[in-house]
């Protein structure tokens, strides 16, 4: 299964590409969409939705695995950030893709076993899963292999083989 991971934003978005098979992945490239800021906020999200839109054309994901929004203090950058993430859901939606989403906390659990771990401990973790030198830069690029890795243990988890159940689709 080839996961396309997202860390929404409007300035910068991280993504990563990572195939898992059989318990193990491999993470393909990772990176971040960025868009110049002072720039109107139409434009912004035109080129997040254009970029997206070349990913997916590029790696042919069979899914996306994408953060839930928390925002606890400035609700202007939230409402900003909810805009992106729109048109990355519509994006993968008008790809086929079916789309997962996932907490920080959901995330977190996953790659370290502990919901509320610190960032630094989530980044050792997708280090050594990977079996990379370091972890992947910008922060961004490093939240969505993190968000991919997290599908990629969901995905594959007995309980959801066994119920057939899928707590994290929008679809």
């Amino acid at each position: 299964m080839r996961i396309l991971g997202i860390d929404p934003g409007i300035g910068t978005v991280g993504f990563a590409v990572l195939d898992a098979d059989r318990g193990r992945q491999k993470l393909v490239g990772c990176g971040v969409i960025t868009t110049p800021p002072r720039t109107q906020l139409s434009s912004r999200l035109d080129q997040i939705y254009r970029d997206l839109q070349e990913l997916i054309t590029q790696f042919c994901p069979d899914v996306m695995a994408i953060e839930e929004l928390f925002f606890n203090t400035n609700i202007t950058t939230g409402i900003a950030v909810a805009h992106g993430r729109g048109v990355i859901l519509l994006a993968g939606y008008q790809a086929g893709l079916p789309i997962y989403e996932y907490t920080p906390l959901q995330v977190k659990q996953a790659v370290v076993g502990y919901g509320r771990a610190e960032k630094r401990q989530v980044m050792d973790m997708v280090k050594r899963l990977l079996h990379l030198q370091a972890a992947p830069k910008p922060d961004d690029a490093a939240d969505a292999v993190a968000i991919a890795l997290c599908h990629a243990r969901s995905a594959t988890s007995l309980i959801q083989k066994e119920m057939r159940f899928d707590p994290c689709s929008t679809t």
